[in-house]
């Protein structure tokens, strides 16, 4: 009697990307190795859990996919495999989620990232699916009929995400995009006074605009910068200034809940026997670091002015001339153009070899769509191997 031979299939590197393909793919069609240069799986995973793992983001599809950068690429992937669908698939292996107020998903609270980890584990040894860790790939064809690489991109080389792979990839001739910060702390040569008063210090409630795109958040002043998830999503914008003038403006609304109009009425009906600064603090209740900021980044004579005040008010301008250390941002774009590859992940210059996960060049902000992205790749690719009909390329006995 002919005996089926399993396909075997070899992922290189097992984070989210590639952990949801190992569990998604069927293990009577498929022999699958993990391989991983770390003598334990999923490094970033556990390092990104430790202020909550944030698995993803509850807001509805159409405006999450625009979140994404090209959005036209993560458009049908997030489609097949969308933010609702992977709290249900949690839910169905024993991680129940929650939604915070920032409307941010977690597990449900109690449950630790490695618990989390362990219950994806589970399901890829229950398939037989076999992880061999201590293994840094180095360009080799693996013994494997079909390849999937899911190396990760170029911050937090702690974990083993260093970026070291591109070389291999140009080499076979495909596409690489050089690697930039993303998410990370932005530059800013801020007034001596400004830091002295404000370092550390949050602003809070607060929008800032960056290439007409406008994001509502919160911030922190820094001794290099600003950092945190209000300006986070304007990374594309920042870096698309930085790349062609070496500087990027982004705008500061320090009041977003009042209009211009509103702002000017209020300050022009201060109390002459009281100070602007006073005003400011108590009528329009800003902040230590917001009064740092407008009386720092503003002339006398425009302090005092009650229109051109209201004007710095509602968009206070600051130059961002440069990104923090690659290796400290949250994540990364660049990699793998998004044009070496086809619908399937596939790469068109090397058949039945795939790439999932960072290493590709999308973006996307924090607040769980980084994750949802490699989680949904992962989940797409192990759906389209396991209906495609090219699936005994180890051949019949």
């Amino acid at each position: 009697m002919n005996q089926i031979k399993k396909t075997k299939i070899a992922i290189i590197g097992s984070g989210a990307a590639g952990l949801m393909l190992a569990a998604g793919l069927d293990e009577n069609k498929f022999d699958v190795t993990i391989y991983e240069k770390n003598k334990t799986p999923t490094r970033k995973f556990l390092v990104a859990g430790d202020g909550g793992l944030n698995l993803t983001h509850s807001e509805p599809l159409e405006q999450f996919i625009k979140r994404y950068t090209p959005s036209s690429f993560i458009e049908p992937i997030l489609h097949s495999f969308s933010n609702t669908d992977l709290q249900a698939w949690f839910n169905t292996i024993g991680i129940p989620t929650f939604t915070g107020t920032s409307k941010r998903v977690f597990p449900k609270k109690g449950i630790k990232p490695i618990e989390v980890l362990n219950a994806i584990l589970k399901i890829i040894k229950d398939k037989n699916v076999k992880l061999q860790t201590g293994y840094e790939w180095k360009g080799e064809e693996m013994e494997a009929d079909i390849t999937v690489y899911a190396l990760g991109g170029s911050s937090w080389k702690i974990t083993g995400s260093d970026g070291s792979w591109t070389r291999y990839f140009k080499n076979m001739g495909i596409e690489i995009i050089p690697f930039q910060a993303s998410n990370c702390a932005f530059q800013i040569h801020w007034p001596k006074n400004l830091i002295s008063v404000a370092a550390g210090l949050p602003l809070k409630n607060i929008a800032l605009k960056s290439l007409n795109i406008r994001k509502e958040g919160e911030v922190v002043i820094t001794e290099f910068g600003m950092e945190g998830s209000g300006i986070y999503p304007l990374s594309p914008q920042i870096r698309q200034q930085l790349n062609e003038q070496q500087k990027a403006i982004v705008s500061i609304d320090l009041k977003p809940s009042l209009s211009l109009s509103k702002v000017i009425e209020l300050l022009k009906n201060k109390p002459t026997s009281t100070t602007m600064t006073a005003y400011l603090d108590g009528t329009l209740n800003f902040s230590k670091s917001q009064l740092a900021l407008l009386k720092n980044l503003t002339t006398k004579e425009e302090f005092a002015n009650p229109e051109t005040l209201a004007n710095k008010i509602k968009e206070l301008p600051l130059e961002i001339v440069g990104t923090g250390p690659i290796d400290e941002a949250i994540s990364t774009v660049g990699g793998i153009s998004v044009n070496e590859i086809d619908k399937h992940f596939q790469l068109k210059k090397w058949p039945n070899h795939y790439t999932i996960g960072e290493m590709l060049d999308w973006d996307a902000p924090t607040g769980g769509y980084l994750l949802q992205g490699s989680f949904s790749m992962g989940y797409n690719l192990a759906e389209y191997l396991n209906k495609s009909t090219v699936v005994n390329a180890g051949g019949n006995n």
